[in-house]
């Protein structure tokens, strides 16, 4: 009967880590992209040009708060 109870302890404290890991590492990674977004202005501004438009400073700073308010939406949604 120890034995059982051993190994079902192992299974229980593993799988505890394994979810623990995940959880953790999933909260990491959306600090991460809400404090450094994958857009930046340079970035905007050549997509923008790209797109035909003529990126002024106004429009690339309205875009980048609407992607900041669209991410911190999404995160207050989880």
């Amino acid at each position: 009967m120890d034995l059982v109870l051993a190994i079902v302890l192992i299974i229980v404290a593993f799988a505890g880590g394994v979810a623990l890991g995940i959880y953790l590492s999933r909260k990491q990674v959306e600090n991460y992209i809400a404090d450094k977004p994958v857009l930046d202005e340079n970035a905007l501004r050549a997509m923008m040009s790209q797109m035909g438009q003529k990126p002024s400073e106004a429009k690339v700073q309205q875009v980048l708060r609407q992607i900041k308010s669209q991410q911190k939406i999404a995160t207050k949604k989880k």
